[in-house]
Parts: structure tokens; C-alpha cells; sequence
């Protein structure tokens, strides 16, 4: 079953907004059109129970159970745009922290402890988008060029214009 953000969970992933944890926040990034078995195995197996929580509290919902988004986009031929409340630095920096843990901290401690220090560090896009190329030719390495452009494809969605 895949599972989709509410109109809460993109509220609590707005900036300014604080309520849930950092795992808590990272699942949510990670969750839209995502499989819940892959949510699930997240952080050793207690994101079960974080997403458990999350659909409980009403912040992750079925696509059968999702409530309809409460602004619909015009009715063109094109896809709406993210939402630029919802891109931040601070956004695509956790989602490239966790994607470092997920296929680095395992393999290779070092390589991961430097990138997050690289991550720390970038404090603006194009530092951030430096720090993001080495990562992507890293994971293109590990787990080949298909993984490297879906991890590409998001972190341009949460990135600032």
C-alpha cells in the first residue's frame, strides 16, 4: 500500500513548523507515493511504529483514505509545481542526510562522517548542490545511475528555486 502526506503533514513540513521529531520529519519527506513496507524498514525497523503514529495522528493517509488536497491545481496539461513553501535548504539537506545514512554509514563510516560534515557546512544552494553532485556520483557508484537519478529527481523537488 503506498501512503501519501495530508494536508498536516505538509503543514508540519512547512517552514517555521516544529512539532514532530527529526525521524518523525524525515519519514514524512520520504513518504509521499512511497511503499509503506519501505517506510516501515526504515531506521532498523522503528519506522513501523513511526509511521503507525504518523497515519494514527492524521499526517499520513491511504490513497483510498486521503482526503482530497485542499487547493486543487487549474486545470491544465501540466503537472502543478511544488509548492515553494515546501522547498527548503534545510529540507534537502535532511533528505540527503538520510539517504547518506540509508547507503553509507553501513559500507563506510568515513565516507559517510565526511559527508555529513560537507552537509553541516552547506549553507547556501550552490554549496549544497556541490556537496549533492559528490553524493549522487557516490551513490551512482554504489547502486548505479537509476538510484542516483530518483535521489537526483527528489532532492530538485525540496530545493529552493
Amino acid at each position: 500500500m503506498l501512503l501519501l502526506r495530508t494536508d498536516k503533514a505538509r503543514l508540519e513540513l512547512s517552514p517555521g513548523v516544529r512539532t514532530l521529531s527529526l525521524r518523525e520529519r524525515s519519514l514524512l519527506l520520504l513518504a509521499d507515493g512511497r511503499p509503506m513496507k519501505d517506510l516501515q524498514a526504515m531506521y532498523n525497523g522503528i519506522g513501523a511504529q513511526i509511521v503507525e503514529q504518523l497515519m494514527r495522528q492524521g499526517y499520513l493517509a491511504s490513497p483510498s483514505t486521503a482526503p482530497a488536497p485542499s487547493t486543487a491545481p487549474a486545470a491544465t496539461n501540466e503537472a502543478p509545481a511544488p509548492s515553494n513553501a515546501l522547498r527548503s535548504l534545510a529540507g534537502a539537506r535532511m533528505y540527503l542526510f538520510d539517504i547518506c545514512e540509508r547507503m553509507f554509514a553501513r559500507r563506510n563510516a568515513d565516507l559517510a562522517r565526511n559527508f555529513h560534515e560537507a552537509l553541516r557546512g552547506a549553507r547556501d544552494r550552490d554549496s549544497m548542490l556541490d556537496v549533492s553532485e559528490a553524493l549522487l556520483d557516490e551513490i551512482t557508484l554504489l547502486a548505479g545511475p537509476e538510484r542516483a537519478a530518483a535521489v537526483r529527481e527528489r532532492m530538485e523537488q525540496l530545493l529552493p528555486a
